[in-house]
């Protein structure tokens, strides 16, 4: 009798850029014919990939998420502060997840948040399994709504204003996004199946999802995006977040390469392609969800192995 196979849906960070990780998943959701909670026991999301996740775990089809990225995004995207997207976002946050708790979820999630003062992960969990220590006081997501979770690891400051939560504990904490200390979470959902669930390695399957790589967008130099775009500050966040997902990429293959993974994150290097993390136009971030069709179809044969039984 063959092993049920434990399949882990992992999503990295990258702001607008989730389009082409909404690209991929609809083919994959499409191929399995049915909804992506479903087929994945374990799904894990940073900053963009948070909203996702939690989405997907919600039940919530693809295209309708797709769909409420291509209302919503622009909205957020376009505020030119930092309190006034976190504003936005707080909104679009509440509009779809209410006070819904982690305990409602119907796949196990982690949402990858980043603790301002400690500096350390805080990463909010669905079930006790997947604690690594301290279960006697184990609550879903620390009893924080899924909203709050999702709304601090995707605040990427100082774009964003830091998040404050209290937990069902009592604690607060001020946090921001999960990209700081892992962009990609594969390595932490992998750790999560392997050690604290404890599933043998040659029963889990990995997909690991990216945002995609693009040139940097051009700007007018008499605009203020130009000259933020030119701030150190700004350019080493950029930056960090980008080490940050190849670096946790390279130590997955060497700590767990006799897990089988499927990792696609392609690269676009053609000028029209250029791109960040807070485009708007609603043109360009339907070409991003198309380059994720493509990249679904280059692994489609890898993917219907993990995925179809």
């Amino acid at each position: 009798m063959t092993e049920k196979l434990f399949r882990v849906l992992s999503l990295d960070g990258g702001g607008a850029k989730g389009f082409y990780t909404l690209g991929i998943l609809r083919e994959m959701e499409a191929m399995i014919g049915c909804r992506i909670h479903e087929r994945f026991d374990l799904i894990f999301g940073t900053s963009t990939g948070a909203i996702i996740a939690a989405m997907l775990a919600m039940g919530k089809a693809v295209p309708e998420i797709i769909e409420l990225y291509t209302r919503h995004v622009p909205t957020v995207m376009t505020e030119k502060s930092a309190s006034g997207r976190s504003a936005a976002l707080s909104h679009l946050s509440q509009e779809i997840f209410g006070d819904l708790k982690f305990d409602a979820m119907k796949t196990s999630v982690g949402i990858v948040a980043t603790k301002w003062v400690h500096e350390r992960p805080m990463i909010f969990k669905t079930h006790i399994g997947q604690s690594h220590g301290m279960k006697g006081s184990f609550v879903p997501g620390f009893g924080v709504n899924v909203g709050e979770a999702v709304q601090a690891s995707c605040s990427a400051y100082p774009y964003f204003d830091r998040k404050q939560v209290k937990t069902a504990s009592g604690d607060n904490f001020e946090l921001i996004d999960g990209g700081f200390c892992a962009n990609n979470p594969t390595l932490y959902a992998i750790a999560d199946a392997t050690v604290a669930l404890n599933i043998p390695p040659d029963q889990i399957r990995v997909v690991s999802l990216g945002c995609g790589s693009y040139p940097p967008p051009p700007h007018n130099w008499w605009t203020l995006d130009y000259w933020i775009q030119k701030t150190p500050g700004v350019q080493l966040l950029q930056k960090t977040l980008e080490i940050n997902t190849q670096s946790m990429e390279q130590l997955r293959f060497i700590l767990y390469k006799h897990i089988p993974t499927i990792r696609i994150n392609d690269s676009f290097a053609e000028p029209g392609m250029a791109t960040n993390l807070f485009e708007h136009d609603l043109d360009k971030l339907n070409i991003l969800t198309q380059k994720g069709v493509q990249s679904f179809a280059r692994e489609e044969q890898a993917l219907r192995a993990f995925l179809v039984q």
